[in-house]
């Protein structure tokens, strides 16, 4: 196991968290997102995208919406110069949905599910890995996949949200550059 990743969430981190983004003209790129990107695959990181879409389960778009706009993100990445190797996505919530996504899923953050695939199929080295998103579920999945350096973007919207205490709090995604 050399390879390192970076993963990342999405909604928060990757984009402006606007709810249930699904819509391309919806969807707004954070401004460091590509910058941050760049360096981590220079430096050797592969980069995963691990969100939660309970958007889904809620019946406000569908798994073809997500993925329409996840291909789409994807090209908008590598236009920068940017590789993401994969997109793990949850669909499921434990309390609504129909039979298909109401469920509890190790997929679904603050479990450690999506970063475990990717650890096994792709050989990551957790314990040299970086982690950034922006609610404590992030940190929560980070901290159980074993990965020691997880990251908790300042959102505005949450102010009362009170740190992980084994998150490293961060006002822009710049300041994750010099962990990597």
């Amino acid at each position: 196991m050399n390879d390192r990743a970076l993963f990342l969430d999405r909604d928060g981190i990757i984009n402006e968290d606007f709810d249930y983004v699904y819509k391309i003209e919806d969807f707004q790129f954070k401004s460091e997102i590509f910058e941050l990107c760049r360096i981590a695959n220079q430096k050797g990181y592969l980069i995963f995208v691990i969100t939660n879409q309970a958007g889904i389960a809620r019946g406000f778009y569908s798994e073809r919406d997500f993925l329409r706009l996840t291909n789409w993100m994807i090209s908008e990445f590598e236009k920068q110069n940017c590789k993401i190797k994969r997109v793990y996505y949850s669909p499921y919530h434990p309390d609504v949905g129909d039979q298909k996504y109401k469920r509890n899923s190790s997929f679904r953050k603050p479990n450690p599910g999506m970063i475990l695939k990717a650890q096994k199929r792709y050989s990551i080295d957790l314990t040299n890995s970086v982690l950034v998103g922006d609610q404590n579920t992030d940190v929560e999945a980070g901290v159980a996949a074993g990965i020691q350096k997880n990251f908790l973007l300042f959102n505005e919207n949450k102010k009362n949200l009170t740190p992980h205490l084994k998150a490293i709090c961060v006002k822009n995604l710049n300041e994750v550059i010099p962990f990597l």
